[in-house]
């Protein structure tokens, strides 16, 4: 009843916003609301019709729901490290998480416990990011007129799974704003990206402040509480078998029990959304397969080199699949459908490079152990080269088939 009535107050206030109308400039932010609530009123005027339930809006909320897993993650785990290193050091929070945390109590056994403390962490950063991009997005669509899209709700929580709990939240702002406005508003906005805008964010963010988001202290949200990631920890060996130099083990890896960005941490949690986009058809198969073979040969390779430089070089394959970004980049970040390949052949190409480079940076270069998210960045700009070639391929075949 309720919804009726709010729907019947919004058609009688289309005309004002329509073309012609008095705060027609205004229609996107009118748009961009009345779709939320409600659903698109535009349908195809003229034949031919195509009867298909899949638009942008579905596609983005099916993307939404497989980040659920690892949201659900993010916020256990992320308060889970906390509570266990509060423990250990006999000490509680300080600020306004301290005061809330007093009432909920600090204890690592705890489900309550981990989620209300990880989610001081998690919703403060979320908010940010979505706050500063919808601001980016209102200006650049008011300006166009163009409407809203719901990509950049995908966007928005993307990025904070892919940041340390620990991170400030004015530097959230501005990357998120670097990103919106210079990997995709810039370039004509939503479908027009060349390179994925949450990677975008995140990369700026990584150089612009090192300090926030490398090191042991960041990953963990204790203050003074030093704590490697898995990865960090395998690099850090000289000589002999890295895995030693882990204090967890493959399975508790596999789960994401263990320090690191808020939402990667979990194979398991990833695999689950990767299970939906797969089913639903939303996610590349293809970019997925080949992004797990090229990082699986290239270890082998790494791993027949004599007299390697560094203990890395030795590293097992399925350490690699569990530990860092690997598994939530391979079914998130690469298989965004802007920024990927679009030819099929484009794609086992697009996603062999991608697993290949996150290798070859992780192994060759022990200074910055994370090679995922460099390897996309990578692979999206190199996609369209992909797609030019194999569709040049074609047509020269089909020239010599038919002269």
């Amino acid at each position: 009843m309720v919804m009726n009535s709010l729907n019947k107050f919004f058609l009688s206030l289309k005309p004002h916003f329509d073309k012609g109308g008095r705060l027609e400039r205004y229609y996107p932010l009118y748009e961009a609301t009345d779709s939320f609530l409600f659903s698109t009123t535009k349908s195809t005027p003229e034949a031919p019709h195509i009867r298909d339930a899949i638009d942008l809006k579905r596609i983005m909320i099916t993307v939404i729901i497989a980040l659920i897993p690892c949201t659900i993650m993010a916020l256990w785990n992320t308060g889970y490290q906390a509570n266990n290193a509060l423990t250990t050091l006999g000490a509680m929070p300080e600020g306004w998480r301290g005061a809330i945390m007093s009432l909920v109590g600090i204890d690592p056994q705890s489900l309550i416990s981990n989620f209300v403390h990880g989610a001081l962490y998690f919703l403060p950063i979320y908010l940010v990011v979505v706050i500063t991009g919808s601001v980016w997005e209102l200006l650049f669509n008011l300006i166009r007129g163009h409407e809203f899209s719901e990509a950049f709700l995908v966007t928005s929580l993307l990025l904070p799974l892919t940041l340390p709990p620990t991170i400030p939240l004015w530097q959230v702002a501005i990357g998120t704003s670097f990103g919106v406005v210079f990997a995709k508003e810039v370039f004509g906005g939503v479908g027009k990206n060349f390179m994925n805008p949450a990677l975008a964010c995140r990369a700026f963010i990584y150089f612009a402040y090192p300090a926030q988001m490398s090191g042991d202290k960041i990953w963990v949200a204790v203050d003074g509480v030093s704590s490697a990631t898995p990865l960090g920890a395998a690099a850090a060996v000289q000589n002999g078998v890295p895995t030693q130099a882990l204090d967890i083990t493959w399975w508790q890896a596999f789960l994401g029990i263990m320090p690191g960005s808020m939402g990667e941490t979990s194979t398991l949690a990833c695999l689950i959304g990767a299970a939906l986009l797969l089913i639903t058809g939303i996610a590349s198969w293809r970019i997925m397969l080949s992004m797990l073979l090229g990082a699986v040969v290239t270890v082998f390779c790494f791993q027949l080199v004599p007299d390697p430089p560094s203990a890395l070089y030795a590293l097992p394959a399925y350490w690699h699949l569990v530990i860092g970004g690997f598994a939530f980049g391979l079914v998130f970040m690469a298989t965004d459908p802007v920024s990927a390949a679009q030819t099929q052949t484009g794609q086992w190409f697009y996603g062999l490079l991608i697993g290949f480079l996150t290798i070859l940076i992780r192994v060759a270069n022990p200074a910055y152990p994370e090679g995922v998210m460099l390897a996309i960045l990578m692979g999206n700009v190199f996609a369209p080269l992909f797609d030019y070639l194999v569709i040049r391929a074609n047509m020269k075949r089909r020239t010599l088939r038919h002269g």
